[in-house]
């Protein structure tokens, strides 16, 4: 019989699907699919090499994506890709039904441009769907805190991935609270259709039992009240532009 490692049967007792447990991925992928019109034109911006999140978008539309990176050029889920070189998108105004972002948000230096780009390409009523780190979390005032070579170094480590494993881009956490998001999306005419601060598995709790289990017990603590709901990990928004 194989042994199972023990990331795997703390998953299963504390965050088993059988039990009712959804993962952040796919309760984020759910949010998409309800505010993303069917079979819409979507820009995925930082949509990097292919993944999980793109292929899903995919299957709901007509999918095209955006990254400084230009690993954006092997995402095969992609119908068209573009490497982003400058601060304005390389899209026609009122060209898109929505936008996503998954975990890029936090790396933005100038949040009012993005949300400039963002308003100018969507189509009236589109949406703007993301998932980015609550600045207020443990995980990202760490990150916050510390030089970006420790960040880089005990990231990985923590989650349990290889030393060859892509470590953490920068962050700056310009646009990673609620006041921020309402105070930009207002400037630029945006509306926060929604927000809510999301808590799931401890990702950052993989390399050791007793850390596993003290960020277990963190996070039910945080998703027992809605009173320290600003202390979870994650923000899930979704931003619209208004009708004509």
């Amino acid at each position: 019989m194989r042994t199972q490692f023990w990331q795997q049967r703390y998953l299963e007792r504390f965050y088993n699907p059988a039990n009712g447990w959804m993962d952040g991925t796919s309760e984020f992928h759910a949010l998409c699919r309800e505010k993303i019109p069917r079979a819409g034109r979507i820009l995925e911006i930082g949509a990097g090499a292919t993944n999980p999140t793109s292929a899903f978008l995919a299957s709901i539309g007509d999918l095209h994506g955006i990254d400084p990176d230009p690993d954006v050029l092997s995402n095969t889920a992609l119908a068209s890709a573009s490497v982003l070189d400058s601060a304005t998108f390389p899209f026609e105004s009122a060209s898109f039904d929505a936008c996503v972002s998954n975990y890029v948000i936090e790396h933005i230096e100038d949040p009012l441009n993005h949300l400039i780009e963002i308003a100018r390409i969507l189509k009236p009523a589109g949406v703007y769907v993301f998932r980015t780190p609550n600045r207020f979390h443990y995980v990202a005032v760490a990150g916050w805190l510390l030089p970006h070579w420790m960040h880089d170094r005990a990231a990985n480590r923590l989650r349990n991935l290889s030393d060859h494993a892509h470590g953490p881009h920068r962050t700056t956490y310009a646009l990673n609270s609620r006041a921020a998001i309402e105070r930009y999306a207002r400037r630029v005419g945006l509306q926060v259709e929604s927000l809510r601060y999301v808590e799931k598995e401890p990702s950052y709790g993989m390399s050791s039992p007793l850390l596993f289990l003290a960020f277990t017990a963190y996070e039910r603590l945080v998703n027992a009240s809605e009173s320290l709901a600003f202390l979870r990990a994650n923000i899930f928004a979704v931003l619209r532009k208004r009708p004509l």
